[in-house]
């Protein structure tokens, strides 16, 4: 189950932030507008060249590679996700995982968005402070059997406008859920060799919570 939301999360993600840092100077009060108007323009450009994107989706990984990754906070994202291995890291590791780690996530979620179509995507309202340099965005994924998942987008205000850094489905943090997984692998086994694994074998999908268990929180 955490597959196919962790796909839908990684979906929406592609879909809702491109062109994020282009507009945010027009509607930085509304981080909720203004992603929902990134998104029906990129769904337009899927709807009209959904066919050769199903034919060749390495065409989308480069639509994405070019055009969302500026508005993604990869670095304080992956630094969230090594947490105190963070520190105890190299520069040289500290790019090899932002790059591999992204570029994992890309290869394994990108060619979703082939699939994906405007009725699977509602933005809710905004209900944040637009004072303040952080906001939640809150969205629902509409599953296949017409039932409507949580997946809310954890975002910063920098210096070059909005990005987002965590995107939380149903009260689990993809952050949390990695950081949990690459860090019981590190302490077994090394930084170097996840590192090694993440640039020749990809990302794993991350781990279910438990039933009853406490929505995951991520320290910013």
């Amino acid at each position: 189950m955490m597959k196919s939301l962790a796909i839908a999360a990684m979906t929406m993600t592609l879909a809702l932030l491109v062109g994020l840092g282009a507009r945010a100077a027009e509607d930085a009060s509304d981080p909720s507008k203004l992603i929902e108007e990134c998104a029906n323009k990129m769904l337009k450009d899927l709807d009209a060249h959904r066919a050769e994107y199903r034919k060749d989706p390495t065409k989308i990984n480069r639509l994405v590679d070019e055009v969302l990754l500026p508005h993604f906070d990869t670095q304080y994202s992956a630094r969230l996700v090594l947490g105190k291995y963070w520190r105890e890291a190299s520069q040289d590791q500290r790019q090899r995982f932002i790059d591999a780690f992204y570029k994992s996530l890309l290869e394994n979620y990108g060619s979703a968005l082939a699939e994906f179509t405007a009725d699977r995507m509602r933005v809710l309202p905004f209900q944040g402070d637009p004072a303040s340099d952080r906001a939640t965005v809150r969205t629902e994924v509409k599953r296949s059997d017409g039932t409507r998942v949580p997946v809310n987008y954890s975002m910063r205000k920098t210096d070059e406008g909005w990005k987002a850094w965590d995107v939380t489905i149903e009260g689990i943090s993809y952050v949390k859920n990695f950081r949990t997984q690459y860090g019981a692998e590190i302490e077994q086994k090394g930084l170097d060799s996840v590192i090694k694994r993440l640039e020749t074998e990809g990302v794993k999908p991350a781990p279910a919570a438990r039933p009853g268990t406490a929505p995951a929180k991520t320290s910013t």
